[in-house]
């Protein structure tokens, strides 16, 4: 996910149950809890894994795996500080596991609803590598006063 939860828990509205998925629907999932920091990425990184230009991301404290698939496969993308969860069938990137980072992150595109407001992108993380032809995600991430 390479992101920090922002500090006032914007983008943590809903706090009930999701679903989602892969393409070939082999590994299913429900999550838990609120929607937190939902933003898109650009890295190199996130590029080339999702064969796209930007990735777009939340977190969710509790994500049970439910289908006939199991557990995504898991790439260790970062030694020992990150790995990026998919399906080894149909090769849907769906979630990311990031050391630091106590949610476990959810590739928006594989829930069954992203209709939802929790789910606007309040940051964009690496913006300096954004194509150039997309405009870019505003920033609404609010911070606290300290």
């Amino acid at each position: 996910m390479n992101a920090t939860p922002a500090a006032d828990g914007q983008g943590a509205e809903t706090a009930g149950e999701r679903t989602g998925g892969c393409l070939c629907g082999r590994i299913r999932f429900t999550t838990r809890g609120p929607a937190v920091f939902p933003h898109t990425c650009v890295c190199r990184h996130c590029q080339k894994l999702g064969g796209t230009p930007v990735m777009w991301w939340v977190g969710f404290e509790t994500v049970t795996w439910t289908g006939e698939g199991g557990e995504p496969t898991w790439y260790e993308t970062f030694e020992g500080e990150a790995k990026r969860g998919f399906c080894p069938t149909c090769g849907s990137r769906v979630a990311a596991i990031d050391s630091d980072i106590p949610e476990i992150g959810i590739n928006v595109t594989a829930l069954d609803d992203t209709s939802g407001p929790d789910l606007v992108p309040i940051h964009a993380s690496f913006r300096d590598n954004a194509v150039h032809w997309l405009p870019p995600v505003p920033e609404t991430e609010h911070r606290t006063a300290g």
